[in-house]
């Protein structure tokens, strides 16, 4: 009788235990998160979504983003002057290098960083191995050749899910050909 009841006892302690634990959200780092965090930060979303689509800090390591973050890297962004504020700097910086995706335990961002040669720093989330094995298939008349898209850094035109870090292919709409998942490629 005693044992049965230290053992009903037990059982109840660890029921308990883990659903605290997972209201609080203790157990998330148990979790796999698919795709990729989305982002949060609303003057990171403005000062770099004004000129092109704000990628998610997940798509690149920490060092990378130090690098693109550096006053003469805005100064000439890729043939543009993207020059911050220096407390705004700082800030994007922040946010970016927080939320990189060295540390991310989002799926997509563990996929990239697996896909980096040790010490690589990518400036441009379109040059990662990973990247171009996920689209090593699609035909250029589909990205390049395509005049709505044009470059394969131009996310959020093909990826319906983007904005939400969602890149799965059953959300891939290509401008001009309709859904991935239907189009018919001879």
């Amino acid at each position: 009788m005693k044992k049965s009841l230290l053992i009903l006892l037990v059982s109840s302690v660890i029921v308990v235990s883990f659903q605290v634990a997972r209201a609080d959200g203790l157990l998330d780092i148990f979790k796999r998160k698919y795709g990729i965090e989305p982002i949060t930060d609303p003057l990171y979303e403005e000062s770099c979504g004004e000129c092109h689509f704000a990628y998610q800090p997940g798509w690149l390591p920490k060092a990378s983003w130090k690098k693109l973050l550096e006053p003469s890297a805005l100064e000439d962004h890729f043939g543009e002057n993207a020059e911050l504020e220096e407390e705004d700097r700082i800030k994007v910086l922040k946010f970016l290098t927080e939320n990189a995706a060295d540390d991310s335990s989002y799926r997509l961002s563990k996929k990239i960083m697996h896909s980096l040669k040790k010490g690589q720093t990518p400036l441009k989330m379109s040059k990662t191995r990973y990247l171009h094995r996920k689209h090593d298939e699609i035909p250029p008349r589909y990205v390049t050749g395509n005049k709505k898209v044009r470059l394969l850094s131009n996310c959020d035109r093909c990826h319906t899910g983007a904005k939400k870090g969602i890149f799965e292919e059953d959300t891939v709409v290509i401008p001009g050909y309709g859904p991935w998942n239907k189009l018919d490629d001879d």
